[in-house]
C-alpha cells in the first residue's frame, strides 16, 4: 500500500504564468456578480487577488476576450489571492491572443 495523496488531477503549479492587470465580472450562482481582479494567466486557469466571499470548489462563469464565456472554479485561496482553475485548457493560439489583449505592457508579452 502506498502512502500519501492519491492526487486525480495534473499538478498545475509549474505551468507557464503570464502577469496580466485585468478586471472582470464573473457570475456566481449564488452570489450573484463578482468583480474580479485577475494578477496571472495560464492556459489552465488564473490567479486572482482580493477577498472573496466562496470556498474551495466553487463555480465562476466569466466572459474573458477572444475565448469567450468560460467558468473556472476555485482551487485554492490564501491571504487575499485566489487560485482558479478553467473548465477546459485555452488553445495556444488564443491563449496568446488573449494575453495580448489583457497584458498592455508588451515586455511582458510571451515571445513567440
Amino acid at each position: 500500500m502506498t502512502a500519501g495523496a492519491q492526487l486525480t488531477v495534473t499538478d498545475k503549479r509549474r505551468a507557464a504564468r503570464h502577469p496580466v492587470d485585468y478586471q472582470v465580472i464573473a457570475e456566481h450562482r449564488q452570489l450573484g456578480d463578482l468583480h474580479l481582479h485577475i494578477v496571472n494567466l495560464s492556459a489552465q486557469g488564473f490567479m486572482s487577488q482580493g477577498d472573496l466571499p466562496l470556498d474551495r470548489g466553487e463555480r465562476l462563469v466569466m466572459r474573458l476576450p477572444v475565448v469567450g464565456r468560460i467558468e473556472a472554479h476555485m482551487i485554492w485561496s490564501h491571504e487575499g489571492r485566489a487560485g482558479f482553475q478553467f473548465e477546459r485548457i485555452i488553445r495556444i493560439d488564443d491563449f496568446l491572443k488573449l494575453v495580448d489583449t489583457v497584458q498592455p505592457n508588451p515586455r511582458l508579452r510571451p515571445r513567440r
